[in-house]
C-alpha cells in the first residue's frame, strides 16, 4: 500500500460555547489553550494542545467555508478517548473534586494497544469523554 496512516495530529470538536468548552478540557484534563491564525483572513480559532496532538475547537454554526468541516457537525457527537498516566482511583477523585460525574469506570476496556482501564465522563456539551490508562504499561 502507497499510503499509510501513522498517527493521529489533530482532531476538530464541535461545541456549543468555546469558552466554556475550553476551560472545561483545561480545568479536566489539563490541556493548554492556545489561539492561533489560520491565515487567508479567516477568524482566530482555538486549539487544545495536548502530547504531540491538538484539538481544534470549532463553533456551532461556524461558516462552512471559513471553516471546512463534516458534513453533519453536532456539538456533544463527539466520543473521545485519552490516554493518562494516572491511575483509575487518581482520575476519578480528580473528576469528583472537578464536580463531574462520573458516567462508568472504573471498567476494563479494549484499546489500540491493549486492555485499558477507563472512566468516562461527559464534556459540556454531552460528548463522552474517556479517561484511561493502560494496564501494563505507562501511556
Amino acid at each position: 500500500m502507497i499510503v499509510k496512516v501513522n498517527a493521529l495530529d489533530h482532531i476538530v470538536i464541535n461545541v456549543a460555547d468555546v469558552a466554556r468548552s475550553v476551560e472545561w478540557y483545561r480545568m479536566v484534563l489539563g490541556m493548554e489553550v492556545r489561539v492561533f491564525d489560520p491565515g487567508h483572513g479567516k477568524p482566530v480559532r482555538t486549539s487544545l494542545m495536548f502530547g504531540q496532538q491538538k484539538i481544534n475547537v470549532r463553533p456551532r454554526g461556524a461558516d462552512k467555508v471559513e471553516w471546512f468541516t463534516a458534513d453533519h457537525e453536532m456539538p456533544g457527537s463527539d466520543d473521545l478517548c485519552f490516554l493518562t498516566s494516572s491511575t483509575p482511583e487518581q482520575v476519578v477523585t480528580h473528576l469528583k473534586a472537578c464536580g463531574i460525574a462520573i458516567e462508568e469506570g472504573p471498567v476494563t476496556k479494549q484499546g489500540a494497544r491493549g486492555a485499558l482501564r477507563s472512566v468516562y465522563c461527559r464534556d459540556p456539551d454531552g460528548s463522552l469523554i474517556e479517561i484511561s490508562s493502560y494496564e501494563n504499561a505507562v501511556a
